[in-house]
């Protein structure tokens, strides 16, 4: 079986947005639970990662108002 993974991906980003979302839940879905588990880790470690580095002092967190500001003001 052959099959053009951007072909796919193509058509799958053209679909209405409620569609998008079912197809992402049943390709969730359909990995093996280590592969997601794989992923939850990987995603803790950058959660921590990115906490140590608030607390330390070495990056400063944007707060919530001003990050929604600039948003609306770059999708007007």
């Amino acid at each position: 079986m052959t099959f053009d993974l951007d072909l796919i991906t193509q058509e799958a980003l053209a679909l209405p947005s409620p569609a998008r979302a079912i197809l992402a839940e049943r390709l969730l879905q359909s990995l093996d639970e280590n592969e997601l588990s794989d992923v939850e880790d990987a995603w803790i470690l950058e959660a921590e990662r990115r906490r140590q580095e608030l607390k330390s002092g070495e990056v400063s967190g944007i707060p919530a108002h001003e990050v929604f500001t600039e948003i609306r003001r770059q999708l007007q």
